[in-house]
């Protein structure tokens, strides 16, 4: 896959916007735990940046997704993590499925206002009982007329405590766990007040991720109307698995930059600090450390864009793109912390940015499948795991 000079200047615009709109409020949103989503967002969709690859119908540019994988890499320049991942549910989590399979009426009320920036949404899959574990979800859409009556909790939701709208997989009849499931779009606020039913539960603190907002969400006989399903009833399992591919291509994607960032903070930083009398950076084994790092991020762009062009060729990725997920979340783990033992007293503090992506990128082996789920997938693809 390679960036042509429009994907080239997809990211300058986005890169502008960072620096400007994004990276000197990025302190007082972590301070805060949450970020001003929908003021975000709009300035976004203002760019045509949280449309790229949704139907020019309703106001996406119509691109190939080689421009989503463009954007997740420059969204890498954000200071802290939790802002991508927010933007990245909006673009690449919560909304693909509607815009594949979702009905025309049903992409222009949800839709559309998305990729403008004047709805901000969120993607409910994760249960207090069900989190890589999918088909264990317990969420209940029964039938009660046109309506779906939904009673349930969703937990871990990113963008919860200002989500306009879910995407959410819930049970909507009985037999096989991965047959009686559908996409169903859910209203959750009107003018910022949350919708008869639904309750949201005390912001989750986590270590990282903080200006991000993750919540558990109640729904209590939450009524909806059938029409809001996205596709066909049942195929919710398979329609989020989809999903899943392309989630799993944006958080390798998003990586890469933020990875590289932290090498070159850290060498900068090895080249001022003195250390019995030489720089930091004199050290031998610090230049190799940093060689080996760059080494393997290097590696993780050409798997991710690999996965990236067989994609938008039209070809199944689910390993590569298994793989990238992976190897991402293995490297956010160890980039960070051997970068931040060269930073010494100074990366044990809580504003310093390799510290912050120390919390930050932890998630990346725990969210959108765990570390050992995508082994799993990765083995049975191999063929030396059973397939259930």
């Amino acid at each position: 896959m390679q960036f042509t000079h429009e994907h080239q200047e997809v990211q300058k615009t986005l890169k502008r916007f960072i620096d400007e709109q994004i990276n000197p409020h990025v302190n007082e949103w972590e301070a805060a735990e949450i970020f001003p989503a929908h003021e975000v967002f709009k300035g976004l969709g203002k760019l045509g940046l949280l449309g790229l690859c949704k139907p020019e119908a309703h106001g996406g540019a119509g691109l190939d997704y080689s421009y989503s994988m463009a954007m997740a890499e420059t969204l890498g320049h954000i200071d802290c993590g939790g802002v991508p991942m927010a933007i990245g549910v909006q673009t690449d989590m919560a909304t693909p499925a509607l815009a594949r399979f979702g009905s025309e009426e049903l992409k222009a009320q949800f839709l559309a206002p998305a990729i403008a920036g004047d709805m901000v949404s969120c993607i409910g899959v994760s249960e207090p009982g069900a989190g890589s574990d999918v088909a264990a979800i317990k969420s209940v859409a029964r039938k009660d007329g046109d309506d779906y009556v939904i009673t349930g909790q969703k937990m871990w939701i990113t963008n919860s405590l200002q989500a306009d709208w879910m995407c959410m997989l819930v049970n909507t009849g009985e037999g096989p766990a991965h047959k009686n499931k559908s996409l169903v779009i859910v209203p959750l606020r009107e003018n910022g007040k949350l919708l008869p039913g639904i309750g949201v539960a005390q912001k989750i603190r986590k270590i990282g991720m903080h200006s991000s907002d993750t919540g558990l969400i109640h729904f209590d006989e939450v009524r909806v109307p059938q029409r809001n399903r996205i596709g066909a009833e049942g195929q919710g399992f398979i329609y989020q698995m989809q999903q899943f591919q392309e989630e799993r291509l944006w958080c390798a994607a998003s990586a890469l930059q933020a990875l590289n960032n932290c090498i070159e903070w850290t060498i900068e930083w090895a080249q001022q600090r003195k250390l019995f009398g030489a720089q930091l950076a004199d050290q031998q084994w610090v230049q190799f450390k940093l060689a080996e790092l760059k080494t393997e991020v290097e590696a993780l762009r050409a798997l991710t864009y690999r996965a990236g062009a067989l994609y938008v060729s039209g070809q199944d990725v689910l390993e590569l793109a298994t793989m990238a997920k992976l190897k991402a979340g293995r490297l956010y783990r160890q980039v960070p912390d051997t970068c931040l033992q060269f930073w010494g007293g100074m990366g044990y503090t809580l504003e310093n940015k390799v510290s912050r992506m120390y919390r930050d990128g932890r998630l990346a082996s725990i969210g959108g499948g765990a570390d050992e789920v995508m082994m799993g997938i990765l083995a049975k693809l191999m063929g030396i795991a059973k397939k259930s």
